[in-house]
């Protein structure tokens, strides 16, 4: 600026000796003109002071804003940071081992129904004539728990199978239209007798889901039982007619045992105590096919009779089960 204005002050001297101008006159012009200069100098040097807040509140906001989005983004990747830390852990290899895994099982059952259909036998008459048969015209089976354990192997999210042996026993008090040999009028006899069974099966599932802890399924069996009836008592008993000898005991039946085919079938639900251990409760229908029930006793026997002399027609259990399932590996 400086040298500007000693330019400035050369030329007007030019000027003015070239025109003749007084030297009073030119240092008055002169001091016109650095007056002039400084007036112009010092409104440039204004219009700049005031240009200066104004840039520095517009960086100062760009500075705010550009901090609440960096502090915005920063909030939102730790939101997402922390539902990540927070989300549950997967074990692949547990579901692995509850989609194919082996498990025990035990199970309790209670049949508050048995239909047992009609028990029949047959007699042998003095002086070895053919056998005749007689029916029960009343029978009645006890109602028996049923104790079971397995083991078996979950093939996936749905299908799964087991082995299970199962143990069971109950009583049979019945009438039949047999004579009492001795008894005179009509007698009949009356018969109590005791069995134990037990049952091998082979049984396949489908599970149907999982809801909140529940798998609900169904599934059928097929294996075999070996019912073995204890001895039968029997008496003599009043018929239509006098029974000179009733409640008379006429002896015992030698009971028989024998594996009678037997098929199932199961619907139910499990709920999930933990990941390995699950609550078990179902419904199950089997029916075992029916078999020799008695023998002849020592007389008839001595008559020439042999073979069975007393036949059930079997069982059909409608049981209520509760048990559990164990997961191993």
């Amino acid at each position: 600026m400086l040298n500007g204005g000693l330019t400035l002050c050369r030329l007007v001297l030019m000027h003015n000796s070239a025109a003749g101008a007084s030297p009073a006159g030119t240092e008055t012009k002169f001091k016109e003109l650095a007056t002039a200069s400084g007036t112009r100098a010092a409104a440039r040097r204004r219009r700049r002071t005031s240009k200066k807040p104004e840039r520095t509140m517009s960086r100062y906001a760009v500075l705010s804003v550009t901090l609440l989005l960096s502090l915005a983004v920063t909030e939102t990747r730790a939101a997402d940071e922390a539902d990540i830390l927070d989300a549950p852990e997967i074990d692949m290899s547990r579901a692995a081992r509850a989609e194919r895994s082996w498990y025990i099982r035990g199970d309790i059952g209670y049949a508050p129904w048995i239909g047992e259909g009609n028990p029949d036998l047959r007699t042998y008459q003095p002086g070895g004539a053919p056998a005749t048969g007689a029916s029960f015209d009343s029978a009645r089976f006890s109602e028996p728990f049923s104790f079971g354990a397995g083991v078996g192997y979950q093939f996936g999210d749905m299908f799964r199978a087991d082995l299970t042996a199962e143990y069971f026993r109950g009583d049979m008090t019945g009438g039949s239209g047999a004579s009492c040999a001795g008894g005179g009028g009509t007698c009949g006899f009356s018969h109590d007798a005791d069995y134990d069974a037990f049952a091998i099966m082979a049984n396949g599932y489908v599970d149907l889901g999982t809801l909140a802890g529940f798998t609900p399924y169904v599934g059928a069996g097929v294996g075999a039982t070996y019912l073995d009836w204890g001895d039968v008592a029997g008496r003599c008993r009043q018929g239509a007619g006098g029974c000179a000898d009733e409640n008379r005991v006429s002896g015992s039946l030698p009971g028989l045992g024998d594996w009678r085919f037997t098929y199932a079938l199961m619907a139910g639900a499990s709920y999930d105590l933990s990941d390995r251990v699950k609550l078990d409760l179902s419904y199950r229908f089997s029916d075992i096919a029916g078999g020799d029930m008695f023998g002849y006793d020592t007389t008839e026997r001595a008559l020439g009779a042999s073979g069975a002399k007393g036949k059930d027609d079997g069982f059909q259990r409608h049981e209520f089960r509760v048990g559990l399932r164990v997961s191993l590996w």
